[in-house]
């Protein structure tokens, strides 16, 4: 059980470094924008690997808690030695149980957009990880030589149980390994239809069915985000911010440039995506106008008066991509104002909640 429980946790915490440095605005080694769908496939990774060591952690901790409640060694002092290892060994534990505890019920909340705390999820699911993974590889050391004999023998061998646990329960050991993997697997079955489309139909837990205005999920809707008639209406400009001044384009103006279609997935932090063919105006192009060289980063300001990624960073490397796109449609028709409506960015490979909607401004770093 404790093999499994650490495989999910080791490939939940590689995606999540992965999804971090992604959602950084500075990238000192440029973030890949290819394949487009690799942010899709970590993320969809990291919360399915999530979803399944949920069931795997409530059965370990069933197995093991009685061990934190034994009596400790005899204070004498010959013991003493064994009795600082038992305290050590406990405490490690007791941090590994609270972290994991911690990341894997923050992490269901954040999947189901739902924050009933007032500190940010983002830096302190990062900052836990360091703590749960630390605390999981000590654990793994201090017990080495007993996983190796366990992984080594029979599973229904009890020789290395605890005293007084030799009595027989209602599953045999198999039988309780089986049934905990049937439920992980039922678990992850009822929740990656948000990544996977084939699974839609069966995974009535995921928080994305895959349905939305042309057929593409939204998170955060126009109503929710303040954006009205008024800031999308005739009078609407985009800013475009370069070395060589300031142009201001209207949607027809935008429409009247070089249109490309590109095949890409939105890919959110919560675990969902869908695929979308998106049109628009290449970014490049639009910051050459403003004067823009290549390989400059560019500042995007969304008409939203608030939030967190009201600003976000598009990296140079997005950028310069033939495949970064001011969208302007989806699916063959306007954008519908809850997708960014009149335009938003979409670039490959790129977390969900960068793909800025309702673009105001782009302003090109020198």
């Amino acid at each position: 059980m404790g093999l499994w429980l650490g495989l999910c946790f080791g490939i939940c915490f590689l995606t999540g470094l992965v999804s971090h440095y992604a959602q950084e605005p500075s990238h000192p080694i440029p973030f890949p924008t290819s394949p487009s769908w690799g942010y899709r496939l970590t993320q969809g990774l990291h919360v399915t690997t999530g979803t399944a060591a949920i069931p795997l952690l409530l059965v370990k901790l069933w197995t093991v808690y009685p061990r934190l409640f034994e009596r400790l060694p005899s204070g004498e002092l010959r013991r003493l030695r064994a009795l600082l290892v038992t305290l050590l060994e406990r405490a490690s534990i007791a941090v590994l149980v609270a972290a994991a505890i911690f990341q894997l019920a923050t992490g269901l909340m954040n999947s189901a957009q739902w924050y009933p705390w007032s500190f940010s999820f983002r830096s302190t699911h990062y900052a836990l990880a360091w703590v749960a993974i630390g605390a999981l590889v000590v654990h793994i050391a201090v017990k080495l030589p007993v996983i190796r004999q366990a992984l080594g023998g029979d599973v229904e061998s009890s020789e290395l149980d605890r005293p007084g646990a030799t009595e027989q329960g209602v599953l045999s050991r198999r039988g309780l390994l089986r049934t905990t993997w049937v439920a992980a697997a039922v678990a992850v079955v009822a929740t990656a239809g948000s990544t996977v489309p084939l699974l839609r139909r069966v995974s009535v837990l995921g928080v994305r069915s895959g349905e939305g205005p042309q057929g593409v999920p939204v998170n955060k809707s126009a109503e929710a985000a303040g954006i009205g008639e008024q800031q999308v209406g005739e009078s609407y400009r985009l800013e475009v911010v370069g070395p060589s001044g300031t142009v201001r384009l209207s949607r027809e103006e935008l429409l009247a440039m070089p249109q490309h279609d590109e095949e890409l997935p939105i890919a959110c932090v919560e675990g969902w995506s869908a695929s979308g063919r998106w049109s628009g105006v290449r970014v490049r192009d639009l910051t050459a106008l403003a004067g823009a060289t290549g390989g400059e980063d560019v500042v995007v300001t969304s008409l939203q008066e608030s939030g967190p990624f009201r600003v976000t960073t598009l990296q140079g490397n997005f950028v310069d991509d033939d495949r970064t796109l001011l969208a302007l449609g989806l699916a063959g028709e306007p954008l519908d104002l809850d997708h960014g409506f009149p335009c938003r960015v979409i670039a490959p490979n790129r977390p969900g909640v960068l793909q800025t909607k309702w673009v105001a401004r782009l302003e090109v770093q020198a």
